[in-house]
């Protein structure tokens, strides 16, 4: 099988899995509920209008464009390792970065219209619903919902690790955790080459 077509099967798989867990979470909970799995691991339901873990900076279009510009970016990067053959796994990694910032795309550019409202009294949203959905294309909100209590204090707060976050998310943290610790100098020559062609640009 050719390193495109894996690629390609792990942005797709990534997709589907980030999606579907989304759906089903926005379609059968109420915003803010939560279900116990594990003592340290709960499916908690939240939205949140910025970037991973529920960071929020600039504005919600800001935010979703520079989302598709970097996609596209990484887009034409793994098809720039795929030609220089790059190492399987450094392409596969990158294509994990890619399917990440996909996934959380795909709810800010169409969960707006596509879901009703979600809220804290009950109201369970609903796909395609008759008088619209809660936002304007580009103005979704992204769903998360796996939260890990691990550490908490005597005040049963959460110390560590107090971050929602979905399978996107996840996808991303993996692949950025691989490549510092697996394909720095692989990174590392990426950077010097963009480095060189800048040189070669401002001459």
């Amino acid at each position: 099988m050719s390193i495109t077509k894996k690629s390609l099967i792990l942005i797709f798989l990534v997709l589907f899995i980030d999606q579907a867990s989304k759906i089903y979470i926005k379609t059968n909970f109420v915003l803010g509920e939560h279900v116990n799995v594990l003592s340290w691991f709960k499916i908690y339901f939240i939205e949140n209008n910025g970037m991973a873990f529920g960071m929020e900076i600039i504005s919600k279009l800001f935010l979703t464009i520079f989302r598709i510009i970097a996609v596209g970016a990484l887009a034409f990067y793994i098809h720039i390792l795929i030609k220089k053959k790059v190492r399987t796994g450094y392409i596969l990694t990158i294509s994990l970065v890619l399917a990440g910032a996909a996934g959380n795309i795909i709810d800010s550019v169409f969960y707006g219209l596509l879901f009703s409202t979600s809220d804290i009294y009950g109201q369970v949203a609903t796909f395609l619903p008759t008088g619209g959905g809660y936002a304007s294309l580009f103005h979704g909100k992204v769903v998360d919902m796996l939260y890990f209590p691990i550490i908490k204090n005597s005040l049963g707060e959460t110390i560590f690790f107090s971050p929602i976050f979905n399978v996107a998310d996840s996808a991303i943290s993996v692949a950025v955790g691989i490549i510092l610790i697996f394909f720095r100098n692989e990174l590392n020559d990426s950077l010097e080459s963009k480095k060189e062609n800048d040189v070669q640009t401002a001459k």
